[in-house]
């Protein structure tokens, strides 16, 4: 498998020397993307958005429960969470999508009542949707597919272990033989969820980020990758080479895995398509998804980004926060980051 990974991985490589040659690679592989993980497949609907729950929390945020139409009867509940408005301009917003073993929206929107939610929020510092909107962002916390009140059949229990867990291993094995990808289809949710932005009309569409961890930052660089309405991006703890940190680690979850994608392109690849908006990689040092280079497979992936934003002269868009410890979100300078 290296073998073939060095022989025919990465033929869609970015390698422009011009703004000019840039937008005609980022639209030739767009549409290779697209294809790979099955969003022409997808069937679009009226969002039909109701909301289920209206509860102020801590700081005079309000968390509401929205539940949006996805397809056709497929529904995605999202944790809205509204901050205090200071002045008369839009507020800004952050999609905020779920990584793994957290329960979905519940741990990224600091919905602490649950213990085992709790523990995971500590563990991972998992409530960054929450740590959005107290620094005054309006932060959408969907429940991916799979996770959350969006479980399969085989983890619906209300167990702990089932409640954290997610299903995307059942899902894969039931979408790519139809031509689908975990990857095509959380992307195309949270495009859904961007229309729903827009439609709503209450916040400002021009400056709307995406800030994801773990699985929520590999959702964040896939809708940031195809998704231009996408300003500001954060992908914390999911930026790496993918022959160390996928195809040795070959034990991590079936929504990281997308046929013929490697092919095509690596993460720094994926990571071009983002120039030249402002992003924010987060790595920690002993982070074992870093795989057995550590840093070293994380820096080689945005030497590739930097290239893609130096045609633009737009290399200080790019902010590698790195810090000493595991796989976990880092608040340390994300004040800092949105400032920029």
């Amino acid at each position: 498998m290296k073998k073939r990974w060095k022989e025919q991985g990465r033929k869609n490589k970015f390698s422009a020397k011009s703004v000019e040659e840039f937008q005609e690679w980022k639209e030739s592989v767009r549409q290779i993307l697209k294809e790979l993980i099955g969003l022409d497949r997808m069937e679009s609907c009226s969002l039909n958005p109701q909301c289920l729950e209206r509860v102020e929390i801590e700081d005079g945020i309000i968390r509401e429960k929205i539940l949006i139409q996805v397809e056709p009867e497929v529904y995605m509940p999202v944790f809205v969470l509204i901050p205090p408005k200071k002045g008369e301009e839009k507020l800004s917003c952050f999609l905020a999508p779920c990584g793994h073993m957290g329960a979905g929206k519940y741990s990224v929107a600091g919905v602490r009542d649950i213990p085992a939610v709790a523990d995971k929020i500590e563990l991972f510092h998992y409530d960054y949707g929450l740590k959005m909107a107290k620094l005054g962002y309006v932060a959408l916390c969907p429940d991916a597919r799979g996770f959350g009140e969006r479980r399969e059949k085989a983890l619906q229990g209300a167990e702990e272990d089932e409640f954290i867990n997610s299903t995307c291993f059942h899902l894969a094995h039931m979408a790519e033989p139809l031509g689908m990808t975990l990857a095509g289809m959380n992307t195309w949710d949270l495009m859904r969820l961007l229309d729903y932005v827009e439609e709503r009309g209450e916040w400002d569409i021009n400056t709307i980020g995406c800030v994801g961890f773990s699985g929520g930052g590999m959702q964040a660089l896939w809708l940031s990758a195809l998704d231009d309405r996408v300003k500001k991006i954060i992908i914390s703890g999911y930026f790496y080479g993918i022959e160390d940190s996928l195809l040795k680690l070959n034990g991590n979850c079936s929504c990281n895995y997308v046929p013929h994608l490697w092919e095509h392109v690596d993460m720094g690849d994926l990571g071009a398509l983002l120039a030249p908006r402002p992003l924010m990689i987060q790595s920690g040092r002993e982070d074992h998804l870093n795989g057995e280079k550590g840093l070293k497979n994380v820096e080689e992936q945005l030497l590739v980004v930097k290239d893609a934003y130096n045609l633009f002269g737009m290399e200080d868009r790019i902010f590698h926060d790195v810090w000493d410890g595991g796989h976990c979100f880092h608040q340390e300078h994300i004040e800092g980051f949105l400032m920029r």
